[in-house]
């Protein structure tokens, strides 16, 4: 379905015009009519289907029918877990609305505050917050939600994760009980169906792309290998120029740094992306990835969360996630928009029940590939003894010039990392 064939005002065609943007993606083709017509709206979406656009060219469209009332109180208010979605969802409305006589501000906590108060002096007509940074600018008097028309909550399944519930339901307190409510969660686990229950009303429930079904357009692998060979069969992979642009995800933080640390140490150019890291560092990296200076981005999966990068050529999986639908939502990150892509998944001996969870949520085997130089036996329940046995092969290896890391590198590196990566919240 074209956009113009939707009820949206021509400054709004315009921009998407601009945009390049012709064809509304399922979720869009499914959401814009609803949200236009007043209605409440619980989607299930993952990243990449076009989720923001659904609700952001809606709520445009009905702000720019009425006129600001005096003061321009805050008409419109999205939350979302992470800086980087919120930075991401505050460019879609500037691009949309472009063309409108409306203003919108963002604001997140990690970086100064004095920006966006003087933002929200001036007044806006959608804000875009992070829960914890709009908690505080409420208690400082610096933001008022009682002319909220449109509230949306987005990414509601991390702000669970990241233990963002209570500040949501502190947020739910003061925005007035009459309004529209839009709920999106690229997963519906039990608590957040509970919310979603308590706060819509006759919702309609729109799903896209099941969260167990990967994309046909993602050609699957699995490599075994045990966990101290991992770093060496990356950059083994790595060596192939036709790996241009990758993502590489990490269980922890500590992980995803001594990854980037490894590639650089070989001369590939990879940074790291995760809540430990500021604000700054985060979005130079991630413009780095963006404009291809960087080749590898390593990150954690709640810093992932929101990416928007598009020609992603390859995702690797150093460490299998414990849950299948993280899978499915690390894959979904290539092979978008029609593209073609692939997931390389690396699987030791102690990860093996995550990858027959994977292929039970999936319903498909992963194919594997037994041709690499540094593949341990697929059934073997731990890596330890395959990892004795294999150092004089991975020896011969780099004496034929396979350019791997140096084994006393590697097994300092294990040494220091005593096996354990550390975890935290974003």
């Amino acid at each position: 379905m074209r956009f113009d064939q939707f009820s949206l005002s021509q400054p709004i065609l315009r921009a998407l015009q601009e945009q390049g943007y012709e064809t509304a993606t399922p979720i869009q083709e499914r959401a814009i009519p609803e949200i236009l017509a007043g209605k409440d709206i619980l989607g299930c979406a993952q990243t990449g289907t076009g989720k923001t656009a659904a609700f952001a060219l809606p709520i445009l469209q009905r702000l720019s029918g009425t006129k600001p009332a005096s003061g321009r109180p805050i008409r419109v208010l999205v939350v979302t877990p992470t800086r980087e979605l919120a930075a991401q969802i505050g460019e879609n409305f500037r691009a949309y609305g472009r063309h409108l006589p409306l203003t919108s501000a963002v604001i997140f906590g990690g970086v100064g505050q004095r920006p966006q108060e003087d933002a929200l002096r001036r007044g806006v007509d959608v804000l875009i917050a992070t829960p914890g940074r709009l908690l505080d600018l409420m208690g400082q008097g610096f933001v008022r939600l009682g002319s909220i028309e449109v509230l949306v909550l987005d990414e509601a399944d991390r702000m669970l994760d990241m233990g963002f519930i209570h500040d949501i339901r502190k947020i739910l307190k003061v925005v007035p009980a009459k309004r529209q409510t839009l709920f999106f969660s690229a997963t519906m686990p039990r608590e957040i169906r509970s919310l979603a229950d308590s706060i819509l009303h006759d919702p309609v429930p729109i799903e896209v792309t099941p969260v167990a079904t990967t994309a046909e357009t993602v050609s699957q692998a699995v490599y075994f290998v045990s966990k101290p060979d991992k770093p060496a069969l990356l950059q083994h992979l790595l060596s192939d120029r036709a790996v241009t642009r990758v993502l590489v995800f990490t269980r922890t933080k500590h992980g995803a740094d001594k990854v980037a640390k490894h590639l650089t140490r070989v001369n590939i150019h990879a940074e790291a992306i995760h809540g430990n890291k500021s604000q700054n560092a985060r979005i130079r990296a991630l413009d780095n990835f963006k404009k291809g200076s960087t080749r590898v981005l390593v990150a954690s999966d709640i810093a992932s969360r929101g990416l928007d990068v598009d020609d992603i050529s390859h995702v690797v999986n150093f460490d299998l996630p414990n849950e299948p639908e993280t899978y499915v939502h690390r894959i979904g990150r290539t092979g978008r928009a029609g593209a073609s892509g692939i997931a390389m998944s690396f699987c030791d001996g102690e990860e093996r029940a995550f990858l027959r969870d994977i292929e039970r949520t999936i319903r498909k085997s992963v194919p594997v590939v037994d041709d690499h130089p540094f593949r341990a036996n697929a059934s073997a329940p731990s890596p330890r003894g395959e990892d004795r046995d294999r150092r004089p092969q991975q020896g011969r290896q780099q004496q034929r010039g396979g350019g791997h890391f140096r084994r006393d590198d590697r097994r300092d590196d294990n040494r220091r990392d005593g096996g354990h990566g550390r975890t935290g919240g974003f």
